[in-house]
């Protein structure tokens, strides 16, 4: 039972892909052991562009938040403590 290289990389698209829709959708997404992930709605802001100075307002939207398992966090806290 060896898997191919094209077929390892269409099943990790076909994952990606649908966790990219059940976000799109609104949906909270948690991966057992690893983390969960999660639409945050930001506001509208008055922003700066920092090469020109110039102020201009952002509309409002959506960003993807990450929220690390406890497995996950105690795995990296375990290794950069090794280092």
């Amino acid at each position: 039972g060896n898997i191919t290289y094209k077929l390892m990389c269409d099943s990790v698209k076909h994952i990606i892909d649908s966790m990219s829709c059940a976000l799109g959708s609104g949906a909270r997404i948690e991966v057992r052991d690893f983390g969960s992930f999660a639409l945050r709605s930001r506001p509208p802001r008055l922003a700066r562009n920092p090469k020109t100075g110039v102020t201009l307002h952002t509309s409002s939207k959506y960003a993807v938040h990450f929220k690390p398992g406890k497995e996950l966090k105690e795995k990296v806290n375990a290794n950069s403590q090794a280092a």
